[in-house]
């Protein structure tokens, strides 16, 4: 399950449900879903690289224990994450503009594709920048693009598409203090299938407010799945390599 457990955390599959409430604070201000958005761009984290630890905790069919990572992050690059478990490397992932490698120990094998099959298991088109607003609490999808309308809920900003009649219902919920995403839930009106991402809160590191960790729900027919991630000692703009060579010996997975 460990290379399943990976592989659902770096695509990113989890899906949540997430069920609204109108309690609003009445001195919080009212603002247009352009504004809002205007001002959540704003936050975005502008360094050339991240280093970070990292806390995984997968929930799903068969629970694992928590995992040790290594996040090494470059701009618009490369994703590189090493796990381990006690002490020990067990697992490591790359992801690049145009592809998705990761390998494990345990099992000797690898997988080498590209967005084609988180796509197509997740059932939404993914691509390099989606997984790395992940990591950074950034909206998934680029809210610059689409018009948008405004609701206050539990005391957050909810953001949704002004057109209804997508085959996506996508929310965003922004805190009106700091306008950093807090939570975002993408649901396939079809499947009833749902991606859900909750963040837990930011840390100001270098003026940055980075997340210190987030959590990540998947719910369909077959499978509800819960992947909590927390951060530990982010540094920004270091120095860094990312160090990835499949073993020979490793049997490849093959997607069907």
């Amino acid at each position: 399950m460990l290379k399943k457990g990976i592989v659902f955390f770096v695509v990113i599959i989890l899906l949540f449900s997430c069920k609204s409430t109108k309690v609003t604070d009445k001195n919080l201000k009212s603002l247009s879903a352009k504004n809002i958005i205007k001002k959540n761009n704003k936050t975005t984290i502008d360094k050339k690289t991240i280093k970070a630890s990292l806390i995984v905790k997968y929930i799903g069919k068969s629970n694992l224990p928590n995992l040790k990572a290594s996040l090494r992050m470059e701009k618009d690059s490369i994703i590189w994450l090493s796990f381990s478990k006690l002490g020990f490397p067990v697992a490591k992932l790359m992801v690049t503009q145009n592809k998705v490698q990761f390998y494990e120990k345990i099992t000797k094998t690898y997988f080498d594709g590209d967005f084609e099959w988180i796509s197509k298991t997740l059932g939404y088109d993914f691509d390099f920048e989606m997984v790395q607003n992940l990591f950074l609490g950034n909206p998934l999808l680029n809210l610059k693009e689409g018009k948008y309308e405004v609701d206050i809920v539990e005391n957050l900003y909810e953001i949704s598409p002004k057109n209804k009649k997508q085959l996506f219902d996508i929310t965003f919920w922004i805190n009106p203090y700091n306008f950093k995403l807090m939570k975002e839930q993408i649901q396939h009106q079809k499947s009833n299938q749902k991606l859900s991402i909750v963040y837990k809160g930011y840390t100001n590191i270098d003026e940055d407010l980075f997340p210190t960790g987030f959590e990540i729900r998947a719910v369909n027919k077959k499978r509800k799945t819960t992947i909590a991630v927390n951060f530990k000692n982010v540094i920004f703009d270091t120095s860094l390599k990312y160090p990835f060579k499949i073993p020979k010996s490793y049997k490849k997975i093959e997607l069907k």
